[in-house]
């Protein structure tokens, strides 16, 4: 097995509400390409995902986003979920932590709903990107161009629409992680 990511330290950026297999699964892929992977939330324990419609399985917290210090990580997830963005995108905190990525350059990957707390933090402007078809309107009054595509990147910046979209989507955001800082991410 390839390890990409080897010494690569990625930082999951979710809470109650994400979608289970937005998270689970590239974060499996991501562990599996070697990537060390923490779990940053706005409160310690746990945080429960959801099936869709139904509830799901709970994901251990490895830093509050309180304490959590965006320098100490090289990538950023972002996992969809109607509730979990729309939480995080109130908190100042979470909207600071994913803005310091982008200043620094650093690759982030965001699915489905997850865009909601870039355009919170304020950085889709003038960027190609692709979401849930629902925040679609969103992200065009923030400045995005949005494209209806399975998988788009920007300068560093992975995006996707759905879990259907997952294979295309940690295919993308290994390469861009591995790849590290982008000159023209920044915000």
């Amino acid at each position: 097995m390839t390890t990409p990511l080897k010494d690569i330290r990625v930082a999951v950026l979710a809470t109650d509400g994400f979608e289970q297999s937005e998270l689970l699964e590239p974060r499996r892929a991501l562990r599996e390409a070697g990537a060390e992977t923490s779990v940053v939330s706005l409160r310690s324990g746990s945080i429960r995902g959801w099936k869709h419609d139904e509830k799901g399985d709970s994901v251990d917290v490895d830093l509050t986003v309180a304490e959590a210090d965006a320098s100490t990580f090289d990538a950023l997830l972002l996992p969809g979920g109607v509730m979990n963005p729309d939480q995080l995108r109130q908190d100042e905190d979470a909207v600071r932590f994913v803005r310091e990525f982008f200043r620094a350059g650093k690759p982030v990957a965001a699915i489905c709903h997850g865009p909601q707390l870039l355009v919170e933090a304020d950085v889709v402007e003038g960027r190609k990107l692709t979401s849930y078809a629902s925040i679609r309107t969103d992200l065009i009054n923030a400045g995005a161009e949005w494209v209806d595509q399975a998988v788009v990147c920007d300068q560093g910046l992975v995006t996707s629409r759905t879990p259907e979209d997952i294979p295309a989507f940690n295919a993308k955001m290994i390469e861009e992680f591995a790849e590290g800082v982008h000159s023209g991410q920044h915000a």
